[in-house]
């Protein structure tokens, strides 16, 4: 048995989770229309590939991903595209989104697909470029593309694999239940990671204790197999990633550091049964497991929700009581966010719909001054300060933030919830990263402006100084020519003078090397923007606002452009 290792801090509010496992996971009927939100992933968003009036297919793409960082969305059913464009998303702003909506046919007619039978077969590779043709991103939160986190660098070989079956959060159980129904499919994916991974030499599952069932049915699948399950008492928020990585090894992630630092990848249970239904089913992500909890739901139950569908057709079909919903949250009570329309959908990383009542979780208090008593840094599983972050984030003293580790707080809620004051810590902290984060890209646009500007101007003097030598030599040809001129007997024929003329006119030209040469430098600046165009485009997809988003599409396009007029023009020359 491993030894395991006790996170700082930590708290165990009300689990709540036995309401939804007293039904085996649930299927609800087609809904009338499915709005899927064409970026569902950390990273740059796909090219629309499809349009209005179209017929798609079940697991149909509705966009193209050009790289690993560019993940498609697919149809989750069968029937007509009826509009493209912005609709209310599952974003904690309250922003819209632009989305696919597709009024379902009730066919629910697949494309043709096929899986491998023998993925070990398979070079890791390939297996990767299905994952993300799949659209597979981490399904337990934050979206980050799978086959990124399953790609590490080669001088970090990867020792260790841990999976996430935590699931600490209160209220949430859609983990809980598809690892005991759905347990084959869990451990295919498994190994099929762990052939990608070249066979890490730990393969180990972290659950909490509270999950007796699906210990059970783990165990008994994993006998003959190289996986531990290792069992711990529950606390949240043990499901973090740097915090289980600590419960089960010891080690600490660093400060801004990332597992694969330390030669380890951790995958949630979802993201698992999402690989082994994209390898050996063929089956893109389309749907996922959601639990559907809360008193002001007469029914409380997991789901294989197709991704798309609107929180009100869940909701229809759980009695859901309007007047008894004092909150409605996509996610659990800790770290959920409240939505503020039913029409919202579904999305990849849609794990819990809570419907809660008043007695569950009553109006917010008004907040009241910091009494200064120290709970939220006791109970902070990242050993930060929330208090002295807290001031700073009032007084918007960015350096301070960032010098006292405001990234490295994974939002738990835990200080929030023991604030005596009634704080909204949490939110305080999110605001200040985003500030961070925006202030950050407007940095590098402004030093990339910079960075124009100083170029253009070293431009204009090298045109200038190029125009004074020309300016000269034209001087000094017209004076040689008047020489010459003046020498040229009378008799001279019309023949000779136009030859002399044209002769002076090759010599002006430029070869055929010096102009390929000059094209081919323009096609490496041409390159260098368009990079730089798609890493802010995708800093600002992560972190900035629409408006940042949609300047830094049009300037990715623009960079693309002038890359392919500019390979146009070379090609052109090599012929």
């Amino acid at each position: 048995m491993s030894r395991i290792w006790e996170i700082p801090g930590g708290v165990h509010p009300p689990e709540n989770k036995q309401q939804s496992m007293t039904r085996s996971i649930g299927h609800l009927p087609l809904p009338a229309t499915l709005v899927i939100p064409l970026h569902q992933h950390i990273g740059a968003p796909a090219k629309v590939a499809v349009t209005v009036g179209q017929t798609v297919l079940k697991g149909q793409k509705l966009t193209d991903a050009s790289n690993l960082n560019n993940l498609p969305v697919h149809a989750s059913s069968s029937g007509t595209v009826i509009a493209i464009d912005d609709k209310p998303v599952a974003h904690p702003s309250g922003l819209n989104a632009l989305c696919v909506t597709i009024a379902t046919d009730g066919k629910d007619q697949w494309i043709e697909h096929a899986g491998i039978s023998d993925f070990r077969q398979c070079d890791p590779h390939n297996l990767l470029q299905m994952i993300t043709e799949a659209g597979i991103a981490g399904m337990g939160g934050a979206g980050f593309p799978a086959a990124i986190k399953l790609s590490p660098s080669n001088d970090k070989p990867v020792d260790t694999f841990i999976i996430n079956a935590t699931e600490c959060e209160p209220y949430i159980t859609a983990d809980d239940a598809a690892m005991q129904e759905k347990t084959q499919d869990l451990i295919q994916g498994i190994e099929i990671v762990g052939h990608i991974l070249n066979n890490p030499s730990r393969v180990l599952v972290g659950i909490e204790n509270n999950k007796p069932q699906a210990i059970v049915a783990l165990r008994s699948h994993i006998k003959e197999r190289s996986i531990e399950v290792v069992s711990f008492p529950t606390k949240y928020p043990s499901g973090g990633e740097k915090q289980l990585i600590y419960i089960l090894t010891g080690r600490e992630v660093p400060s801004g550091g990332l597992p694969s630092d330390l030669g380890m990848v951790c995958l949630n249970i979802g993201t698992l049964i999402a690989i082994k239904r994209a390898i050996i089913d063929g089956e893109p992500l389309i749907s996922r497991i959601t639990t559907v909890t809360g008193e002001a739901c007469g029914v409380n139950r997991n789901y294989d929700v197709l991704i798309g569908t609107p929180i009100s057709h869940l909701l229809a079909h759980n009695e859901f009581d309007e007047r008894n919903c004092s909150r409605l949250i996509m996610g659990g009570p800790m770290m959920g966010f409240s939505l503020t329309s039913t029409e919202v959908p579904v999305v990849k990383t849609t794990n819990c719909i809570l419907a809660s009542s008043y007695s569950e979780i009553p109006s917010d208090l008004p907040a009241q001054a910091c009494i200064r008593c120290g709970l939220c840094a006791e109970v902070c599983p990242a050993s930060l300060l929330p208090q002295q972050l807290f001031w700073y984030a009032q007084a918007k003293d960015q350096e301070r933030l960032e010098a006292h580790n405001l990234f490295d707080c994974i939002e738990c809620g835990a200080c929030s919830y023991v604030c005596p004051s009634n704080i909204p810590l949490v939110q305080h902290y999110r605001s200040s990263k985003g500030e961070i984060r925006k202030a950050n890209i407007d940095k590098i646009d402004s030093d990339n402006a910079r960075q124009r500007f100083e170029f253009r101007k070293l431009r204009l003097e090298q045109a200038d100084e190029q125009r004074q030598v020309k300016r000269e030599a034209r001087r000094l040809a017209t004076e040689q020519a008047r020489a010459t001129n003046s020498t040229v007997q009378s008799g001279s024929s019309a023949a000779d003078i136009i030859a002399a003329a044209q002769q002076r006119a090759m010599t002006k030209q430029s070869t055929p090397e010096q102009q390929k040469a000059k094209f081919e430098r323009a096609l490496l600046a041409a390159q260098s923007r368009l990079e730089e165009a798609e890493n802010r485009l995708t800093e600002a997809t992560a972190h900035g606002t629409a408006e940042q988003q949609a300047r830094c599409s049009a300037s990715l396009e623009s960079a693309r452009q002038k890359v392919d007029q500019t390979q146009n023009r070379l090609k052109e020359l090599s012929d």
